[in-house]
């Protein structure tokens, strides 16, 4: 008899993004999540290029810093590879299968769709269910990524002090916490939601049918372009110019001159990115937009975009019907909110 449940240990969700570790601790207690611990470390500049880790001891040490600035004392973590680093493919197959059958068959199928030797690469799958109006045939997501892109994030949570018990996928992050926003919408379950995470160098838009992903697209574009102009034109070092675009201080002019334009610039890629959408899908619509990410912060964005695409906008907050510890300080993690969404969506594998 067994006398403590084997249910696996909690994790820390670290979101390694271009500019900074974000690390969360999530506890759960009557239906409801707290957040217990929780930091974000700034990265050097070009530490992380467009989601590779390209100097694994400068993210390292990043990790190590949020770890102590967070006081949490979990030393299991779960990290992500970013979409333009996985090949992901639904594969239907005998619905008969055992477990051992099946990995045997996916490894066999999988030569098909990934364009390297399967030696150098980590995979995983998971059953989605039975293919529509086929009961004998299930529905298998593959996964698959470079193993040297897991082991880079591997590397640096080592170099952390945190051992890697779970590689997500960014997209499937976004998907898992998305649940925590989807009752903020005023949409039914089975809307068309186009996610929108805008980061410091990369968009990805993930579109939710049934709360399910049906669609991820990348693009190069990101709130460093806004910083990039705001130190040049107003001669201020990098990490001057961060500072100044979250705490403000800078000219009058900058709304109109700096932030204006850039506003005008986010809500073109948005629109891009939905027109991709349609073109390659049988969709010409979507229900409702949600935007996450640290550009999703900037005041009036979402009615910027709602006004120019027509379609309802919100600024996605996943901690908002969660409670907080004493430690987490209110103004700031509420401000951090929407670029918390794949640190959440890690932070859930606690209680998968």
């Amino acid at each position: 008899m067994a006398l403590f449940s084997t249910k696996s240990p909690p994790l820390i969700g670290i979101d390694i993004s271009s500019t900074a570790v974000k690390l969360l601790q999530l506890s759960q207690s009557g239906g409801r999540f707290r957040v217990e611990h929780y930091a974000v470390e700034p990265l050097p500049p070009n530490a992380v290029v467009e989601k590779n880790i390209v100097e694994v001891e400068a993210v390292g040490e990043a990790i190590k810093r949020a770890l102590q600035r967070s006081q949490t004392r979990l030393r299991h973590a779960a990290a992500a590879v970013a979409g333009s680093a996985v090949i992901t493919k639904t594969i239907p197959m005998p619905a008969d299968l055992s477990e051992e059958d099946l990995e045997g068959a996916i490894q066999g199928e999988a030569q098909q769709y990934i364009p390297y030797p399967l030696e150098e690469v980590s995979m995983d799958f998971e059953v989605l269910g039975p293919v529509k109006d086929n009961p004998e045939m299930m529905n298998v997501m593959l996964a698959a990524s470079r193993t040297e892109n897991v082991e880079l994030r591997v590397a640096a949570l080592d170099l952390g002090g945190l051992q890697a018990k779970v590689v997500d996928v960014e997209a499937f992050c976004m998907e898992n916490a998305y649940k925590l926003v989807a009752d903020q919408l005023s949409v039914p379950k089975d809307a068309t939601v186009a996610v929108f995470d805008i980061g410091a160098t990369m968009t990805t838009l993930i579109v939710l049918k049934n709360q399910r992903s049906i669609y991820t697209r990348e693009q190069v574009f990101g709130g460093k372009q806004l910083t990039d102009e705001i130190m040049r034109r107003y001669g201020l070092s990098y990490e001057e110019a961060g500072m100044a675009k979250r705490q403000g201080g800078l000219p009058e002019s900058y709304e109109i001159e700096v932030l204006e334009p850039f506003k005008e610039a986010m809500v073109q890629q948005v629109s891009r990115l939905l027109q991709f959408f349609f073109a390659g899908t049988e969709y010409n619509k979507v229900d409702q937009i949600v935007l996450a990410g640290g550009c999703a912060s900037i005041i009036g964005i979402a009615e910027m975009v709602e006004e120019q695409i027509g379609v309802p906008t919100v600024v996605a907050n996943p901690l908002a019907a969660m409670t907080l510890s004493s430690r987490v300080q209110a103004p700031a993690i509420a401000q951090d909110a929407p670029s918390l969404m794949i640190a959440c969506g890690l932070a859930l594998r606690s209680f998968d």
